[in-house]
Parts: structure tokens; C-alpha cells; sequence
């Protein structure tokens, strides 16, 4: 079993960066890709970003791309995403999650272990 705590969401300005952290507990979580996914009130998850086991390889969500940053240290069993140049369309919960797979995915389905969500909130 792997438990992930997500923190650093707040509310923020619109042009301001925040920075997540996922910190993983139970088992290293060097052996997991780990995704981010958010969920506006009344949408679908949505993927944002995923890093690969290694850290060698990333994927962005179009909506993201050059905006946010996915990263991790696994000697720290942490994963971090970046948030820079918020907008108001970026407001949801942003959930991190684990899947014992190799590379990232977009899909949320693939994903084996979940957080309990931080709420990011970008004011206009």
C-alpha cells in the first residue's frame, strides 16, 4: 500500500505560482509513475502531468504545457508540480496519484493510489 498526501494548494491571484507537493508513505514510491489529475465541481477529472518511475520522462496536459512543472526526488519519496502563471481556469482539486507502471499515463484508470486532494483556487 502506498498513501499519498497532497499540500501546498491555496488560494492565489491570477499570474501567481504555487507549488504542490505529494509525499508518498508506505512504500517507496521510486517503484511508481505518478500522475496529477484535478476535478472542478461539476467537471471530469482531468489529467494534468505524470513523470515516470525514473523521472526520465514527463507529460503535460495541453492546458498546462510550459506552465507547470512536474518533478520529483525519490530519495525524499516526494513528487512536486510546479504552478506558474495561475489563471482562474486552473481552480480544482489537484489530486496526485500512483500507478506501478514505468512511464505516466493520462489516464486516470491506470492509477492504483490516490490522495485525498488540495484545493487551488486562482482569483481574477
Amino acid at each position: 500500500q502506498v498513501q499519498l498526501v497532497e499540500s501546498g494548494g491555496g488560494l492565489v491571484q491570477a499570474g501567481d505560482s504555487l507549488r504542490l507537493s505529494c509525499a508518498a508513505s508506505g512504500r517507496t514510491l521510486s517503484n511508481y509513475a505518478v500522475g496529477w489529475f484535478r476535478q472542478a465541481p461539476g467537471k471530469e477529472r482531468e489529467f494534468v502531468a505524470a513523470i515516470s518511475w525514473s523521472g526520465a520522462s514527463t507529460d503535460y496536459a495541453g492546458s498546462v504545457k510550459g506552465r507547470f512543472t512536474i518533478s520529483r526526488y525519490n530519495a525524499q519519496n516526494t513528487v512536486y508540480l510546479q504552478m506558474n502563471s495561475l489563471k482562474p481556469e486552473d481552480t480544482s482539486v489537484y489530486y496526485c496519484a500512483a500507478a506501478l507502471i514505468r512511464s505516466g499515463s493520462t489516464s486516470w484508470y491506470d492509477y492504483n493510489y490516490w490522495g485525498q486532494g488540495t484545493q487551488v483556487t486562482v482569483s481574477s
